[in-house]
């Protein structure tokens, strides 16, 4: 019976925890997709509902081929199933409400499920314990997981720590209550940590943690005995001809003797042969290769001087501890200058690498020290899952495609607030005021919650979430690229793009925006330099190559642009805009037959390419094929039915035919889409005036000038048709 009561105690508390967590972040709610979001879901076609579900697990996290060169090789295809789920829930529209919400209910989860977890990691003995109930709130109300709950991208992050959670839940619960070989269970807890692994690659640290709580919790092993049993078995293991490790009879391993460790052993061999498997498919799908990161994405990384990286690499573990520990500097992204490259022993920055290393020696001494009782297994184990959970972010084993990614840490910082817990234990035991004690706890926990609603405010939209990166890393090239490209200010948008490409003047992506922007308020020349310097940085920028095009078409260059957007489909096959744009040039050029088929290749690979369809049905319709221009305007609209220029145009074909009552359907339809666009109302009232019904011509003339005032051809049609309407009723009258 009191079994029972703390059980259905344990279910409340991991549920009121949970939503907890969930209104911590219910500010995000209303956000839209913001920065990675749009190249994850907006622009990746797996996610849309037309896209095939063989196609989720044939690409990665973007939606790029895995073998292409270009792939970050980024698995995650149960994420990508939750994003399709998402738009399918909505009748196949991107809405980031939903998505927003589905983030929030999972951290929801996580966060429930983080009690659970806690319950088995602190080793509670009576629900009088409050440790873990403490460090299930501070891990719910994290503000460094906003990124993972705010950004919908962070969904790989989410979905991935509720399935290591259910791994490490799964695998305690069934040796804790049974201290045998647990196969079923085992094996049950490896198909977890698979899922978190499909969902992230993180997720497959999930099998390590489930072996060191076996080791540090259930069977009590101590860091310095593993160690010395490890020594050992290298110092008799022998390996014999045929390739097997033999070891020596004349001495005796007595940890391996040690009845109640025999099953740990064949756990951990379970859990090592599930785990190398893993890896094994994970290498195996992305072809054995690893992907191609820039130096911009990690700088450190990519220097010369071990001794560089060493150096930079612990710096970034500082920041990583700190901004975990005082989540105030939060930065969409740290890449790019975030972070500048220590490279002089006589940089300060050093010191603070030496006082992390010397507060973690000082750390782990004291915890040695303390031997086998709980308080020292719980902090090894806390030391342990933040380790063991960081570790694939922490380019030792391989290059990482970033410098600090905050919602990385979302995994890590159960261990972290794992160590608050015990560190707050202790000052409790330690204070005789213990009432300070409270209250500032009382204040951690407020500041934690406003820090999340803050910063969700951050992630809303684009525009505050890049000048809030500006208040953090000012010379984070990146940041300036993207608030200038979330700018409608023109001023502001050159601004930032200049300096952005001021810190970094390799900066290709920065040249070709730039570049666009002063094409676009006419300053050619500068244009064509800066999209040249751009192609000079990185000769296969498809897109710079297209810019080109479109800036020498614009000079009127056109053999310089038949050759520039050649160059860009050299290096893009799968480019519809750029065959839209080489259309575009075929028809300045009068090349009629041309500009169709570069256009018709263009909807070809992207049928939602509304502006192809639109030139089609208008280089049809002016040639005199209205037959022709009708088939591609319907061809058109079967495929976008809300697109009212689609709509207009065909009604335009229409009308020339004398079809006037379906040219009449598909001028109202297109009104109705875009009620504002003076020319529909302009041109539904020629169609009434040819049909004779100018009463309704007059009234469609008055609400396009009433929306554009500036059309002389307009007032000369009104008096027209007033003309008509005055001859009506003198003949009506007469």
């Amino acid at each position: 019976m009191r079994r029972c009561t703390s059980l259905s105690l344990d279910v409340a508390t991991a549920f009121l925890i949970g939503i907890i967590g969930a209104l911590c972040f219910q500010a995000s709610l209303n956000g839209k997709f913001v920065f990675d979001d749009v190249a994850a879901i907006v622009n990746n076609k797996d996610v849309h509902s037309e896209a095939s579900l063989s196609q989720v697990f044939k690409n990665d996290f973007w939606g790029t081929s895995l073998s292409h060169n270009s792939s970050h090789k980024s698995y995650r295809p149960f994420t990508v199933l939750s994003f399709k789920f998402n738009v399918w829930l909505r009748n196949g529209k991107l809405e980031p409400y939903s998505f927003h919400l589905c983030n929030i209910i999972l951290h929801g989860i996580s966060s429930a499920l983080s009690f659970i977890l806690f319950i088995f990691m602190f080793q509670r003995r009576n629900v009088k314990d409050l440790k873990p109930l403490l460090a299930a709130v501070l891990f719910s109300i994290h503000p460094v997981h906003t990124e993972a709950v705010a950004g919908i991208v962070g969904r790989a992050d989410l979905l991935c720590a509720i399935f290591a959670f259910l791994a490490v839940i799964c695998y305690a619960f069934s040796i804790d209550f049974n201290n045998g070989v647990c196969i079923k269970e085992v094996l049950l807890s490896s198909i977890f940590a698979c899922i978190a692994m499909l969902s992230k690659e993180q997720g497959i640290t999930a099998l390590a943690l489930c072996g060191a709580y076996d080791i540090i919790i259930v069977n009590s092993v101590h860091p310095t005995s593993l160690l010395l049993t490890v020594l050992q078995i290298c110092k008799e293991m022998k390996i014999c001809k045929y390739g097997i490790v033999l070891f020596s009879r004349r001495k005796q391993i007595t940890f391996f003797l040690k009845r109640e460790h025999h099953f740990m052993i064949l756990r951990q061999i379970i859990l090592f042969t599930a785990g190398s498997l893993m890896v094994y498919f994970r290498c195996w799908i992305m072809n054995f290769e690893a992907p191609n990161f820039q130096k911009i994405d990690n700088p450190a990384s990519f220097a010369d001087s071990i001794f560089t990286r060493f150096i930079n690499y612990n710096y970034v573990y500082v920041m990583n501890t700190w901004i975990t520990i005082c989540p105030y500097w939060l930065c969409f992204d740290w890449s790019m200058g975030c972070i500048p490259l220590i490279m002089s022993l006589f940089d300060l920055r050093i010191l603070f690498v030496l006082v992390y290393w010397l507060f973690c020696l000082a750390l782990l001494n004291r915890t040695i020290r303390l031997g086998k009782c709980s308080l020292a297994q719980q902090i090894i184990m806390a030391i342990g899952f933040v380790v063991i959970s960081f570790f694939p972010a922490s380019n030792i084993l391989f290059r990482v495609g970033f410098v600090i990614a905050e919602r990385n840490l979302y995994l890590p910082s159960v261990g972290f607030c794992m160590l608050v817990t015990i560190g707050i234990e202790q000052l409790y035991l330690g204070l005789k005021r213990k009432a300070a004690l409270f209250y500032l706890l009382g204040l951690l926990l407020l500041t934690n919650v406003y820090r999340c609603h803050q910063r969700s405010l951050d992630w809303s939209n684009e525009k505050v979430l890049f000048f809030s990166g500006l208040k953090v890393c000012p010379l984070n090239a990146k940041v300036h690229y993207n608030v200038a490209k979330s700018s409608f200010n023109v001023t502001t948008s050159v601004k930032h793009y200049r300096e952005a490409i001021r810190l970094n003047p390799e900066y290709e992506q920065a040249l070709n925006n730039l570049a666009n922007v002063l094409r676009d308020n006419g300053d050619i020349k500068e244009s064509e330099e800066l999209l040249r310097k751009a192609i000079k940085i990185r000769p296969n920028f498809a897109t710079a190559w297209m810019n080109l095009g479109i800036v020498l078409a614009h000079m009127r260059r056109y053999d310089e642009a038949l050759d520039s957007y050649k160059m860009a489909l050299s290096y893009r096959k799968n480019y519809p805009d750029c065959y839209y744009n080489l259309g575009n040039l075929y028809l300045s050029q009068k090349k009629h037959l041309e500009a169709y088929v570069a256009w018709r290749e263009a909807t070809n690979q992207k049928p939602k390419h509304s502006i192809a369809w639109n030139n089609m049905i208008v280089l049809m319709d002016s040639l005199g094929e209205s037959d022709r221009a009708e088939e591609l305007a319907l061809e058109a609209l079967e495929i976008l039915p809300d697109d009212p220029n689609l709509h207009f145009n065909l009604a335009n074909t229409l009308g020339k035919k004398s079809q006037y009552e379906k040219a009449e359907e598909h001028f109202k339809q297109a009104i109705k889409l875009k009620p504002q666009q003076a020319l529909f109302h302009t041109n539904l009232g020629v169609l009434y005036h040819r049909w004779k019904k100018y009463k309704k011509a007059e009234d469609h003339y008055l609400k396009a000038l009433n929306i554009n005032p500036d059309q002389k051809n307009v007032e000369q049609n009104l008096k027209s048709v007033q003309k008509q309407l005055l001859k009506t009723i003198y003949s009506e009258v007469k």
